[in-house]
């Protein structure tokens, strides 16, 4: 495993030139601490710039596909498409988790399968393919593998509050109101990440990861959601 320039290729369905950028766009920067001499920076700055440019194509497809939807509606659409859960799991469908430079620690965690990582890991390529390739080829790209699903989203209602829908469903289904506790925290205080539970009663029914207890309760309710309507036990 590790960055491939020509699978990368393969994976975005393009002839690329730069390979460093695209080297940079999948470097970790716990990789910078174990390897002194590697010269290219961490892919958080083009993870800056992908997270801009998806945040404007998601918004200019949404604005064009429902013109009659109010823009309460419009800004649920896109963070249902755009969360760390809907862009991670494509990532992981597209193949990034293999191709991530980590360290030896991040490695042996579980960090290619982490969500927040393949989720950072999808803004950063779409900022490389924006700095090589322009808005027009992110546009198609960005509608090929992520915005097809927004027919699903707005039927299945996946756009509406995760917290909300969560307590809706255990209050029908058990009579019972979930309670979020910060299970872990790690990081320096400007990039703190939480690891976040969510439990009724003693049971815990799903955990999610972010770069706030909000964004994390989010994810966690997320999880929680897909366990609860499987089954009457929690899977976590």
């Amino acid at each position: 495993m590790g960055f491939d320039f020509a699978k990368v290729q393969e994976i975005l369905k393009t002839e690329l030139t730069d390979e460093n950028l695209f080297k940079t766009s999948f470097t970790h920067r716990s990789y910078l601490n174990e390897h002194q001499d590697y010269t290219n920076p961490s892919n958080e700055r083009l993870e800056f710039l992908g997270d801009a440019v998806l945040q404007l194509l998601s918004s200019d497809f949404l604005f064009k596909k429902y013109p009659k939807s109010p823009e309460g509606d419009l800004t649920n659409y896109r963070s249902s498409l755009v969360c760390t859960t809907s862009i991670g799991a494509e990532a992981r469908r597209l193949g990034y988790g293999e191709m991530l430079l980590l360290s030896n620690g991040e490695e042996a965690t579980g960090g290619r399968e982490r969500e927040y990582i393949l989720a950072n890991t999808f803004e950063a390529v779409l900022g490389a393919l924006y700095t090589e390739k322009g808005i027009d080829f992110c546009r198609e790209f960005v509608a090929r593998e992520l915005l097809y699903k927004i027919d699903d989203v707005v039927e299945n209602e996946a756009y509406k509050d995760a917290k909300s829908r969560f307590q809706e469903v255990a209050q029908e289904k058990l009579n019972t109101t979930p309670v979020y506790q910060v299970l872990e925290s790690w990081g320096p205080d400007h990039e703190k990440m939480f690891k976040v539970g969510v439990f009724l009663g003693k049971d815990q029914w799903g955990v999610g990861e972010g770069k706030s207890k909000q964004k994390g309760e989010q994810q966690a309710a997320e999880d929680a959601l897909k366990n609860i309507n499987s089954t009457d036990k929690p899977e976590v």
